[in-house]
């Protein structure tokens, strides 16, 4: 499967997410794109580093990988982000390709 245009390969087991988050959303989900990035919307407020938190929950649940092999690489503060995923099996890409391919 090809990987979307906002994942990069990180070493021979990784992957990068470029990521613009927006916290304090109605809901958890994924928006599109935004400036070569993913566009996720989360619940959590940007206070106490919850929505950094709760971004590696959903990002487990949407790829399938544990929430412990996901960690935030760049971004701390900011709406740019970028998640590293590391582990020996690539997750799951599905659900972000339908989930950017739609218009």
């Amino acid at each position: 499967m090809d990987l979307p245009e906002y994942v990069t390969p990180a070493g021979s087991d990784g992957w990068r997410i470029a990521l613009w988050v927006q916290p304090g959303a109605k809901k958890d989900e994924v928006q599109g794109l935004y400036q070569g990035r993913l566009k996720v919307r989360i619940k959590a407020p940007a206070v106490d580093n919850k929505a950094n938190k709760a971004l590696r929950r959903y990002f487990a649940s949407l790829t399938g990988v544990r929430e412990s092999a996901i960690r935030l690489e760049q971004g701390a503060s900011s709406r740019r982000k970028v998640l590293l995923i590391e582990g020996g099996l690539e997750p799951d890409w599905t659900v972000l390709l339908e989930a950017t391919s739609n218009p």
